[in-house]
This record gives C-alpha cells, structure tokens and sequence, in this order.
C-alpha cells in the first residue's frame, strides 16, 4: 500500500520515529520517575533489551505472518470480504467504525491476556519492566506479537476494514503506547482532560503497579472508554503516582533488563513466595 507516493512500511517508520525522538527529548526534560531503572547503566540495558524485543517481534511477524494488517485488509477488499462491503457503508464511515473497533480489539485481548494463564505467561514480559518509558510499549514477546496480529487480522477480515483505516489505527496505536507508556509529567490540568478522550501515562502506569488490584485496571493503549465502560478503571495509584511500584513482584532484580532473561520469561516459574518472619516468642 502506497500513500503519498510512500510505501507503508516507510510511512510507520517515518511515524515511528518521529514519536519515538520526541518523547525521547520529553522524558529528559520532565520526567514523572526519576529512579535507577530510568537513568544510568541500567536504564541502558532496559533500552538495549526493550529495542532489541521490538527488532525480534518484527522479523519473527514478517517470517510467520507476512501479510500483516494493512496486507490482510488489501487482500480481504481484493475478496470482497467482510461485514462493511455487505453493508455497503461509504469509506469514512466504515474507517471510523474499523478504527474504534479495532481500538476494543485490542483492549479486549490485554484483557484476555491477564485472564487466561497461558497467555498471561507470554504478557508478563511486558510487565516485568521494573523500569517504565516509552520503551516499555517496544517490549513484548515476540510469541505475543504473532499471536496478537491473528487476532486484528481476524477482525479485519470480519469487518472488511478499509486498509487505510487500518494503517492510520496501526500507527495511531503504536503511538498512543509509546506515549502512555513514557515516563512524562503532564499539569494535572492536562492530563485529567486528555485522559477523558485517551491513556495517559499517569493513567496506564498504574496497570505496571506490582499491586495485583491495580495491575487488574487501566487495560486500555489508545481510547480511555473501554476501561470505564466495563468498569477496569482506576483513577489514582494507592501509593500515588511518584511512590508506585513498577514491574512484578516476583522478579525485583536486574535479571529482568536481560534480553535473554526475558525472553525465556514465559517457560519460567514464578519463585514461590518466601514464609513470613516467625513473631517473636
């Protein structure tokens, strides 16, 4: 798919990078955290893993699943596929009806994620980050990526999105991650109206909360909604949002900045908890 006279894989790099640079700046100069995983050496090697899992997720997603998104709704229009061309619904109608459905997709399956514990041992690599910024949206198992691409190809398919729908909702979904996902001080002002239309970063930091409570909240990437509207939301951290603590409680260490480490995540078990301290006698 062309745009602009630009292919589609230069225009999500374009977008990519554009986001990725400026909340990049962002961060260095109004950071919400300032904590050891955010600076320094480990903050390094937090980057270094957390790009790296996006560059493996990529190959491993253009090797399984070549047509991605954008492919699958040209290759359904070429078919004539799907519920918006048996409707017969004018193209902006059908891109709008496509981009918010698609948005609940995806909500829905972070969900399913968490529920499901086979699934849920493919996402914890999300969320044994024990740091958070914009490169935590880069880090997910490459495993999660595929798994998650057969099921938008499923709604595309299912819709008939219009493939320009579906790159926009690709690049806008992308970037509204990287973006709730950076560790960025927003005026309270701001950030409580933004969060009525979309995920702020004080809003989704709560979801990477060790609190299990917390982390069983605020599932939403792009539209603030669907977490209201099927009552997953969660307005403030109970340790506030400058003493939250980030990551999984079973793994507190720097093991979890490893790119090996991590990708080893889901065939690993959770380190049974440790006995509380006998009391005195």
């Amino acid at each position: 798919m062309t745009l602009l006279g630009l292919s589609e894989p230069v225009i999500r790099l374009l977008a990519f990078s554009t986001i990725f640079i400026t909340l990049a700046v962002i961060e260095l100069l109004a950071p919400r955290l300032e904590r050891e995983e955010m600076r320094g050496a480990l903050k390094s090697r937090r980057w270094i893993t957390n790009l790296a899992m996006v560059l493996l997720s990529s190959v491993a997603l253009r090797i399984v699943f070549p047509l991605a998104a954008v492919g699958t709704a040209l290759w359904a229009q070429s078919q004539g596929l799907g519920l918006f061309p048996l409707l017969g619904l004018p193209l902006w109608l059908a891109g709008i009806l496509a981009f918010v459905v698609l948005d609940f997709s995806v909500w829905l399956e972070h969900l399913v994620s968490h529920k499901w514990p086979l699934l849920w041992r493919i996402h914890r690599i999300h969320h044994a980050d024990t740091g958070f910024d914009l490169t935590t949206a880069l880090r997910f198992h490459p495993l999660e990526i595929v798994l998650s691409m057969v099921w938008k190809a499923a709604v595309i398919i299912a819709l008939g999105a219009p493939p320009v729908a579906v790159l926009v909702f690709e690049i806008v979904l992308n970037g509204a991650a990287m973006f709730n996902h950076a560790n960025i001080k927003l005026p309270k002002a701001v950030d409580a109206v933004l969060r009525l239309v979309i995920v702020t970063p004080d809003m989704h930091r709560i979801h990477h909360s060790t609190d299990p409570r917390e982390t069983d909240s605020n599932y939403g990437f792009n539209l603030a909604i669907w977490d209201r509207m099927f009552s997953t939301y969660t307005r403030a951290p109970r340790r506030g949002n400058t003493g939250i603590e980030i990551g999984l409680s079973e793994w507190r260490d720097g093991r979890t900045a490893n790119l090996g480490w991590a990708l080893a995540l889901p065939f690993r078990f959770a380190p049974r908890p440790r006995p509380a301290p006998k009391a005195d006698q």
